[in-house]
């Protein structure tokens, strides 16, 4: 069965992701599609990127880089859960994106959003951006929450009808397009620690 690392992106105290997540979390298991990885970024605590060697390379030196790249390398999919600041996504996430390189590579994402009116989904657009360059493939089903807080009672998160529908929409195109991606994820391990042809982001030496 393949895996689904759903990744709590905002770390802030009081945070309306942490009920949201344990709602997305339980329909992804009800799904039944998924082995379910959760990972709280608030709990990863990764400093601000602290490696010295561009990620393409795999030359990681910090024992919290090593953990993470494990965490990412086995999974399958993978499902962002964002609020929306200021017109964008948290730093917390794109630090998180940003310690790695291959290990994103050829593997399918989804976006669970929230804020005000307009859900997250301009968070989610400029996500889109981000890990289309580390050759992962957002897929076109979301769960997308406005006006969230509505929606929180005593520390629970209840979805409406319509969210649960787009919750199994989108558990249900990841367990597609996780099948079709496989081969080239088996290929480029095969290739093992070769470098890709083309460096691009964070694997230019550009970018460090």
């Amino acid at each position: 069965m393949p895996s689904l690392m759903i990744v709590v992106g905002s770390t802030r105290p009081g945070r309306a992701g942490l009920p949201i997540t344990q709602w997305f979390v339980e329909r992804a298991r009800a799904h039944g599609g998924f082995d379910i990885t959760l990972v709280d970024l608030a709990e990863l605590d990764l400093p601000l990127l602290d490696e010295p060697h561009i990620p393409r390379l795999r030359q990681y030196t910090q024992q919290h880089t090593k953990e993470w790249s494990a965490i990412v390398d086995a999974s399958d999919a993978v499902v962002l859960v964002t609020p929306e600041y200021n017109f964008g996504y948290p730093a917390t996430i794109k630090n998180a994106i940003d310690y790695l390189h291959q290990e994103w590579q050829h593997k399918p994402v989804g976006f669970v959003s929230y804020g005000g009116v307009a859900a997250g989904t301009r968070a989610v657009q400029q996500l889109k951006q981000v890990v289309t360059t580390l050759r992962m493939l957002p897929v076109f089903e979301g769960v997308n929450i406005p006006w969230h807080p509505q929606f929180i009672a005593d520390g629970q998160f209840q979805g409406t009808e319509v969210m649960e529908q787009a919750a199994t929409a989108m558990l249900e195109e990841l367990l597609r397009t996780e099948a079709a991606l496989r081969p080239m994820r088996l290929s480029a391990g095969q290739i093992g620690a070769g470098l890709p042809a083309a460096p691009s982001g964070n694997g230019s030496p550009a970018a460090r």
